[in-house]
């Protein structure tokens, strides 16, 4: 994994743009509204996801609006546009920020179907798995899953997260995992129990 250059939108920092081996993840623009669009209104993406249906285009472009701004409120962590390398295209989004309104970081994605069961899943979670323990340095990383995503809790454990049970996010009771760096302490942070103050909000 390599990290490029880290731009400024108005003179305030954006994401590092992350390359993989196959991936090139980079901060959203508003011209990648259709993609999310094309994203989110897809039934199959959605099945986990809140209320399991599609999105309607005005919510997604307001969700576009927190997507950029959220990197000027958190340093270093967001919403990653994610293409193949050498043809931009696109197939979803990594993301490592807060988990709601606790304190723990928690590593995302959403991919469209097209680009399920090739292994980008745990491709881009890795190197968000990396960029938060190296860039950022963080301790303890999560992810979280509802319970019938057999599929993204075996991505999570790929990349080194264990099973921690049950957690308390986004108001729902979800499955739980979580990755310490390696040489970090072994205290770890209450399991979103926390509420994050108004600093860092996605408002």
């Amino acid at each position: 994994m390599t990290a490029g250059r880290v731009g400024a939108v108005d003179g305030r920092a954006i994401l590092p743009t992350i390359r993989t081996a196959r991936l090139v993840l980079r901060a959203f623009v508003r011209g990648d509204l259709a993609d999310l669009v094309r994203l989110d209104t897809d039934p199959r993406v959605m099945t986990y996801i809140a209320d399991g249906r599609p999105q309607a285009p005005d919510v997604i472009a307001k969700a576009l609006d927190r997507v950029l701004r959220y990197p000027t409120l958190n340093a270093m962590l967001g919403v990653w546009r994610a293409s193949l390398r050498g043809s931009d295209a696109f197939i979803g989004w990594y993301s490592l920020k807060y988990a709601g309104r606790s304190t723990d970081i928690e590593i995302g994605y959403r991919l469209l179907p097209a680009a399920w069961g090739l292994g980008y899943a745990t491709e881009g979670a890795a190197a968000m798995r990396d960029h938060g323990f190296g860039p950022v340095g963080l301790s303890r990383i999560i992810g979280v899953t509802h319970p019938d995503n057999l599929a993204s809790q075996r991505v999570l454990a790929k990349i080194g997260m264990r099973d921690e049970g049950w957690g308390r996010y986004y108001d729902r009771r979800l499955r739980l995992f979580a990755v310490e760096r390696p040489g970090a302490s072994a205290s770890a942070p209450a399991r979103g129990t926390a509420e994050r103050g108004a600093r860092g909000r996605d408002a």
